[in-house]
């Protein structure tokens, strides 16, 4: 898992994204965001849910970049509120 966290620690992303991303973590459901995003029915653990997510926004990103017609700013937003939301929880869940 510190791996997935490592790689997210490298991430770079525009500013404004990440601002809006931080102000929507603080209304994070996991349960109703994984469900949404994942288009899943049974919840996975903290490192899945993140390295799942994790790809996601990995296409969102080229999809920015490339100025892709489907790319959606706003599903960008609610992909990174989730990562930072499962970041944490990983972060917490690990031993000191």
């Amino acid at each position: 898992m510190t791996d997935l966290l490592t790689i997210l620690n490298q991430l770079r992303r525009p500013k404004l994204l990440l601002q809006a991303a931080r102000f929507g973590m603080l209304e994070y459901r996991r349960e109703s965001a994984l469900r949404r995003l994942l288009t899943i029915t049974r919840l996975p653990g903290n490192g899945a849910a993140l390295a799942a997510l994790m790809e996601m926004e990995d296409e969102m990103e080229d999809q920015r970049r490339t100025n892709d017609a489907g790319y959606s700013a706003a599903r960008h937003v609610e992909v990174m509120i989730a990562i930072m939301g499962e970041a944490r929880l990983l972060r917490a869940s690990r031993p000191v």
